[in-house]
């Protein structure tokens, strides 16, 4: 199989400035400069609709974290709701992002009480904008919260513009916002990324200043996520019950054709799909999300869309976005937006590459070499403690891309291995390879031209380094880019681990710095030592063979191969000692959502493991049963005519009813392995009883299934096939 996407998010571009107008009836041009950020109570709206006071109070808050007073909310507030009421929203709601991997959001109308005479107002104040109040109870908690204790807040994200939302439902005010318990704990992606972001802020400015720089007054965490998904048909999809309870394909064999011909990646995009990108597009463009680049990806019936970079709250909000937008987007089109990781067995599945590098107020990228990064210290510095970072917290790391559906992807020769690594490409790698042997690098490998050979052609200039798209986390230019997040989470918790991990690195290199007597030879001493005491995590070459995974046994890497066996590493002595430090986690919110993840994964194998149940007791099962009834009814037709052979005939009867006998004696092991997981309390055990009985168990009861799916007469078959669903789009 192949890698996944090639593209990654882009940082520029400018839209269409012509009028929108008709073509034919094929399309129409949109004016993408007059439509952009039009949905988005953005800088330019505050501006324009706030008193002048009132907007620099607020521009505070957002930049510099001074408080906001109910005062200056309560118009804030009115004005919000005037510009929504203009864009005929009737409902405002606190859209958070619970545990659950999903937003959430509960509408309140701005209707008031009726007055006397029966008329009512269009209310909003500074305390609706502020805080929220939805019931905890009913979102994972990791037992910080007990059923009847219900109280939780939302508290709003000032940095992340609210916008309106204009769907079946009207139009819906929507308030970014955190989500805690009563008592003060996150129960939500958003508060700990933001805590994060403060941490990261911190030890980078403190970096910096050691520098010189004096004039950058915040360093932010830049963020492009890219997101893979599958478009199907969905009247096809309603006929598959696995894909409407586990949003995958539990059973199914593999088409004639698959994506061995590589005809689909990149490929001219079918006129219906190019039809839903240009809606979703423009969709995302009316609230502020800079969709950039579009296109087919590897696996039929694939692919990807990209980002411009943002902060991260606003990327990891603007990615949920994407992810909503592409659902509701599909459903006009006739299509289901798949998600889930792995939808199909035996072709690609989809992931959510996350582009991450640390960039200033004032435009300086920390990630950023230069022509000559050997003489770039500061560089040097940040590239070595992030070599010490993810090489500290390998496990931490592999757990935050952790999930049910990643399972299935990661390591499979399709994705980035289990095993975490850095690519550096072979001008980094010379440079740490020259500090590590001699002490200085004293050269940068250069780039070359690449000669086309086509004088009609110009020649090329060449990077001086190629790229790998089997490292789980590569260095592409100006930017660390971790491919291993999957295509159905959100972004956060890489992120939050990332900005975390980091700022560790910075604030032990600060330490050192601040406290030296010769800042030029402690620079230099300290990027040597961290590059050689973690070169292993550095690795340039095919992630996928099996080599690697003994080379990396060797150097000491982990090797994670599942998300039961990636959760502990939330609640080791080093995880929680880092998150606790910088105010990121307290201990119990770690072990909460240990435990909210153990939960997760065992309710999700449940549900897969009773949808297998159901869909072959009900429908396979008595489809072949009949099937095999046909056969035998053919046999002794046929029987009845002298001297005619019915050996073809007899043959796929036996190996019908043979498989059908696998596939009984299967289903009822299933029925018993899940019937026994039901009955364990203690999370982390139940959770590990699914991983290695019931999935064992599903895989035994999928494999002559699939078997029968291809003999059994299509007609007969109870359900859309794979190449129904993947080439029928």
């Amino acid at each position: 199989m192949r890698r996944e996407g090639e593209h990654g998010s882009r940082k520029h571009g400018d839209g269409n400035r012509g009028k929108t107008e008709r073509i034919g009836k094929m399309s129409e041009y949109v004016n993408v400069v007059e439509i952009f950020g039009e949905n988005v109570f953005n800088d330019a709206v505050m501006q324009a609709r706030l008193p002048k006071k009132v907007y620099k109070e607020l521009k505070q808050t957002i930049e510099e974290g001074k408080e906001l007073t109910l005062e200056i909310a309560d118009v804030v507030a009115h004005e919000m709701k005037e510009w929504a009421i203009e864009k005929g929203a009737t409902h405002y709601s606190h859209w958070f992002q619970p545990l659950t991997g999903v937003t959430a959001e509960k509408h309140d109308a701005f209707i008031t009480a009726p007055k006397p005479d029966g008329k009512v107002l269009m209310s909003f104040s500074g305390k609706e904008l502020i805080k929220g109040e939805p019931d905890a109870s009913s979102f994972p908690s990791g037992g910080l919260r007990a059923t009847f204790e219900a109280r939780g807040y939302t508290a709003w994200d000032c940095t992340s513009p609210a916008f309106v939302r204009q769907d079946a439902a009207g139009a819906t005010l929507c308030i970014p916002t955190a989500f805690c318990s009563y008592t003060g704990e996150a129960l939500d992606q958003k508060t700990p990324l933001l805590r994060s972001m403060e941490a990261i802020n911190k030890e980078a400015l403190r970096l910096i200043r050691l520098f010189g720089n004096t004039t950058s007054k915040k360093v932010t965490p830049s963020v492009g996520a890219e997101q893979e998904y599958f478009l199907v048909d969905a009247e096809k999809f309603m006929k598959r019950k696995d894909l409407i309870y586990t949003g995958r394909t539990l059973f199914g064999a593999m088409p004639p054709k698959g994506q061995e011909l590589d005809d689909h990646y990149f490929g001219t995009i079918r006129q219906k799909i190019a039809g839903y990108m240009k809606d979703v597009n423009e969709e995302l463009w009316k609230l502020g999300v800079s969709s950039k680049t579009q296109h087919n990806e590897v696996a039929p019936a694939q692919h990807e869309l990209a980002p411009i970079y943002a902060p991260a709250n606003i990327a990891v909000d603007h990615n949920q976005i994407i992810m909503q937008t592409l659902k509701r987007v599909a459903r006009k089109h006739g299509l289901k937006c798949i998600l889930h990781e792995k939808p199909f067995a035996g072709v690609n599945g989809s992931g959510k590459h996350d582009n991450w590098s640390l960039v200033t107020d004032d435009g300086i990228n920390l990630l950023e070499p230069g022509k000559t990064p050997h003489e770039n210290v500061q560089f040097l510095l940040v590239l070595s403690c992030i070599l010490k970072a993810v090489d500290r917290h390998a496990d931490l790391l592999r757990e935050s891309a952790s999930d049910v559906g990643n399972d299935h992807r990661l390591g499979a020769n399709e994705a980035p291995p289990a095993i975490i690594s850095i690519y550096l490409g072979e001008q980094l790698e010379d440079v740490v390879e020259q500090l590590v042997s001699t002490g200085t690098a004293d050269h940068s490998l250069k780039g070359g031209r690449l000669m086309t050979g086509v004088r009609t052609l110009p020649d090329l200039a060449k990077d001086a380094t190629d790229r790998n798209r089997t490292s789980p986390f590569a260095f592409t230019g100006n930017k660390f880019e971790f491919r291993m997040v999957g295509s159905q989470d959100s972004v956060a918790a890489p992120n939050i681990v990332l900005n975390t991990i980091v700022a560790e690195a910075f604030q032990e290199a600060c330490e050192i710095l601040e406290n030296a007597e010769d800042f030029d030879v402690a620079v230099h001493d300290l990027i040597k030592t961290n590059c050689a005491e973690h070169q292993r995590i550095i690795f340039n070459g095919n992630g996928y063979s099996d080599a690697w995974v003994e080379e990396a046994k060797r150097r000491g890497l982990p090797n994670i191969r599942s998300m039961v066996d990636a959760i502990p590493a939330l609640t080791t002595e080093k995880s929680i000692a880092m998150f606790e430090h910088f105010h990121v986690f307290t201990k119990t919110e770690l072990e909460s959502r240990t435990e909210v993840k153990y939960e997760t994964y065992a309710k999700e194998i449940n549900v897969e493991a009773r949808a297998m149940i159901d869909i072959a007791a009900k429908q396979i099962i008595p489809a072949v049963i009949k099937y095999a009834k046909h056969l035998a009814d053919a046999i002794i037709s046929i029987q009845t005519i002298p001297g005619m052979d019915v050996s073809v005939e007899t043959e796929l009867l036996k190996e019908t009813t043979k498989l059908l006998r696998e596939s009984q004696t299967a289903l009822k092991t299933l029925q018993e392995k899940t019937e026994a997981a039901a009955l364990i309390e203690n999370n982390e055990r139940q959770a590990r009883y699914y991983h290695d009985e019931v999935n064992t168990a599903m895989e035994a009861l999928r494999k002559p299934i699939d078997q029968l799916e291809m003999i059994v007469d299509k007609e007969m078959w109870p359900m859309p096939s794979y190449g129904d669903l993947m080439f029928e789009v």
